[in-house]
């Protein structure tokens, strides 16, 4: 519940900033108070305008008002901004903004295109980043902590296409398995 919060609170926040007109606005405040006479006047835009977007940053906590004789004069609220920036883009917890997204659904995706229902290899993807996913499919058939021959390792690749050499290569040069010089021994790379 409090992701949700946070992700809402987030979205009100960058929604209030997602204008030009309120952008410019937030940055003249940032240099001095003004009313919306002056604000309109700066920006070449309509008194109705200038409060349509007030009323917006306003509500986001951002700028406030107090009466001047017939005039309302507006101020940036710098402490209430500072602290939003630090509560809501906190570096630690940006990464829960995406915590129901399924990170698995691009690989799926790949797999069933380039794979059958055997789990061979239809055909090598010509994006570099798909050819990855097809790696770290293969390399998962490989133990971590075990050391195994070229015969071995081209026995096991020959399951998923009959160019192991191709996968043998991608998997040494994707830092996925690391091998023995001169036909030695291969081993899986553990992930960090």
């Amino acid at each position: 519940m409090a992701i949700e919060n946070h992700s809402e609170e987030l979205l009100n926040l960058l929604r209030a900033l997602a204008d030009a007109n309120r952008l410019k606005i937030i940055g003249l405040l940032a240099k001095q108070p003004y009313t919306v006479e002056q604000l309109g006047a700066l920006l070449g835009v309509g008194v109705s305008t200038v409060s349509h977007h007030l009323r917006r940053l306003s509500k986001a906590g951002l700028v406030s008002a107090r009466a001047d004789g017939y005039y309302s004069v507006y101020s940036l609220q710098m402490d209430v901004l500072s602290s939003m920036a630090k509560r809501l883009l906190h570096k630690e917890d940006l990464p829960e903004l995406a915590a129901d997204v399924d990170l698995d659904s691009f690989d799926r995706k790949v797999l069933a295109t380039f794979t059958g229902p055997d789990g061979k290899i239809k055909e090598f993807p010509a994006q570099e980043k798909k050819f990855l996913v097809i790696l770290r499919h293969v390399v998962q058939s490989f133990k971590p902590g075990v050391r195994y021959s070229e015969k071995r390792v081209n026995e096991i690749l020959s399951r998923f296409s009959k160019d192991t050499a191709k996968l043998r290569r991608g998997l040494v040069d994707h830092h996925l398995m690391a091998r023995e010089g001169g036909g030695g021994e291969y081993w899986r790379i553990e992930e960090r």
